[in-house]
């Protein structure tokens, strides 16, 4: 085979993609990342419930670390998005936004899923510091405080409902709920004060949420916002070589325990294959897709 081809292909630089790097590397086989860290969810986040971390630390460092243990094992890496993949026989072909092409013999879905923003004044530049795209990861760090959550449907409610176990005040505001008449009624009879019709016009604070304005222009003071519209998964990419989808919400890839996909030679792993959205979960999904990966590389491979 041509010494072009690469081994495994990681689409992702966020956990699961940076931990099946090093796996796959020190099989040594040939390795590119593909993607960005400012692109991960954890990028503008902080840790505190990871194991043998002590105290809170920045996502972003831990990226960074990451990163440079992927050089460390001799995996290569590309800041570029890949705009469309499909089979060649038992290769894959991947064209890049550069018009570049890369062909391997593996590849390991590690994207993520892609938070729904509300696309407000004061949303991105506050993303980290009050604004949440995720009440399970960050309601602990408004133990007391006054929180507003975001959204329509279920993933908005239970999140209201989860954030009264840390936070002392919980507002909801929607411009029309459509829930199950059960969690409905839990809404109704819980402290959660529901904001409906209504929505958010702006959210404001210099370096951390102290407010937002609401689309009838007025103020409600908040230590920060969850914004609960549901998660689109990265799948088109998946989709174009047949990767089955979970045939529940068709948004999550279907893998086994050895974070395959039912095409052979295609892997996947983090967010992307599921719930619970945990750094936890995502790196040691990576690390078995990477190992897995490697060696299924390697077994392509033609004697020379």
């Amino acid at each position: 085979m041509s010494d072009s081809i690469i081994d495994v292909v990681i689409i992702g630089a966020g956990p699961a993609g940076i931990q099946a790097a090093i796996h796959a590397a020190r099989k040594k086989t040939r390795v590119l990342v593909l993607g960005r860290i400012e692109n991960s969810a954890l990028y503008g986040a902080h840790i505190e419930n990871y194991a043998c971390i002590k105290g809170v630390t920045d996502g972003k460092d831990l990226l960074e670390a990451g990163m440079s243990q992927i050089k460390h094992f001799g995996a290569d890496i590309l800041a570029e998005d890949v705009l469309k993949i499909e089979q060649r026989e038992q290769l894959f072909a991947l064209e890049l936004e550069s018009s570049k092409t890369i062909i391997c013999r593996t590849v390991i879905f590690s994207m993520g899923v892609s938070k729904k923003k509300l696309s407000v004044p004061g949303e991105r530049e506050l993303s980290g510091q009050g604004v949440s795209y995720c009440v399970d990861c960050d309601a602990n760090f408004y133990r007391g405080a006054t929180v507003m959550v975001a959204g329509n449907r279920s993933a908005a409610v239970d999140g209201a409902l989860t954030l009264l176990g840390y936070a002392d005040k919980v507002y909801l505001v929607a411009q029309q709920l459509n829930v199950t008449d059960e969690l409905m009624e839990r809404l109704q009879q819980s402290r959660v004060e529901v904001l409906e019709p209504a929505w958010i016009k702006e959210i404001h604070g210099d370096q951390e949420v102290s407010s937002v304005t609401l689309e009838n222009n007025s103020s409600i003071d908040i230590d920060g916002i969850f914004i609960e519209l549901g998660s689109k998964g990265a799948l088109e990419l998946a989709t174009q070589v047949g990767v089955a989808l979970d045939s529940e919400y068709f948004k999550y890839i279907n893998t086994n325990r050895k974070q395959e996909t039912n095409i052979s030679g295609i892997y996947a792993a983090g967010d992307i294959v599921g719930p619970p959205y945990q750094m936890a979960k995502a790196v040691g999904e990576g690390c078995v897709a990477g190992m897995n990966a490697a060696t299924y590389a390697r077994r392509q491979k033609k004697p020379t």
